[in-house]
């Protein structure tokens, strides 16, 4: 047996970036710091954060001293602006690549133009893209919405940086024909399409695929459908202990793969378990950690 790790896994910069920045919050402030909402999407995560005495809020109302420690995915103006009303202290977090975003899709709306975000309407960082929009933004997650939307003369569609490019592909595609000047941004970040693309390509080598990660992280269960397209044998776990002697039965190349919140620890985690278990022979493309 052989196990297989993508080359392409684990905490992207951003994410890597705003745990820097909240632990280094934590240890240089005396009071109070907590997250507006969780600051990565995997719970094993969340568990380590809060024993460091670091923990998530869901509203700006749930704070009235302290520091707020944004998270990578960004917030909305209006959010922030509460924020500032407040007798606290504000570390901005978000993302580099989902400030890029956040600007293009205010200049967008500065410009008038009816704005289609390709994302999750319940997805943090589409939320507060939204909130930059004054009015003209439209989240749309299928096809089957783009279709019922009235023809237009002029629109821009950009995406949630963690989309699968497959689908925002396909909803560009079905928008040019219901407008008549489509102006098309492909903000996906370029780790978010790399890993899927390690992903995939992993897919068409082995038997089985893990996907590791938060059951609630976009990016993860991107990279979940990703390769369940490729290969029906793909399983979304958060944890190795869901690893069980059944999945694996009949299966002589493993894959394992982790989204952009999953923690190389997480990775390791499963190749133990998977070797408790079977006799085995451990390929990777490079070694045994997780590429980040």
């Amino acid at each position: 047996m052989k196990i297989k790790i993508a080359k392409d896994c684990g905490l992207c910069y951003g994410v890597k970036r705003a745990l820097r920045m909240a632990q280094d919050t934590r240890k240089h402030t005396t009071g109070k710091v907590v997250t507006l909402g969780a600051l990565i999407h995997n719970p094993q995560v969340i568990s380590y954060l809060e024993k460091q005495a670091i923990f998530s809020i869901q509203s700006p109302d749930d704070t009235e001293s302290g520091t707020v420690v944004i998270r990578s995915h960004g917030i909305s103006p209006e959010i922030y602006e509460r924020l500032k009303k407040k007798n606290i202290k504000i570390v901005d977090a978000t993302c580099p690549i989902v400030q890029k975003i956040q600007q293009r899709v205010n200049n967008l709306a500065k410009e008038g133009e009816e704005i289609i975000i390709v994302g999750n309407k319940k997805h943090p960082e589409s939320i507060g893209l939204i909130g930059y929009s004054r009015g003209k933004g439209i989240i749309i997650e299928s096809e089957e919405q783009v279709k019922k939307l009235p023809k237009r003369t002029t629109r821009a569609v950009l995406a949630q940086s963690t989309q699968d490019p497959f689908l925002f592909e396909r909803i560009v595609t079905t928008l040019k024909k219901r407008t008549g000047e489509l102006k098309i941004f492909n903000t996906i970040c370029q780790s978010t399409q790399t890993q899927q693309k390690a992903t995939s390509e992993l897919a068409e080598e082995v038997d089985i695929l893990f996907v590791i990660g938060g059951k609630n992280s976009s990016n993860t269960n991107k990279l979940y459908h990703v390769s369940k397209r490729i290969l029906p044998n793909t399983y979304f776990i958060e944890k190795a202990e869901e690893i069980t002697p059944e999945m694996l039965q009949g299966s002589k190349i493993i894959g394992l793969s982790g989204g952009a919140s999953t923690p190389p620890e997480a990775i390791q985690e499963a190749v133990v378990k998977i070797k408790s278990c079977f006799e085995y022979q451990i390929h990777t493309e490079k070694d045994i950690q997780c590429q980040s």
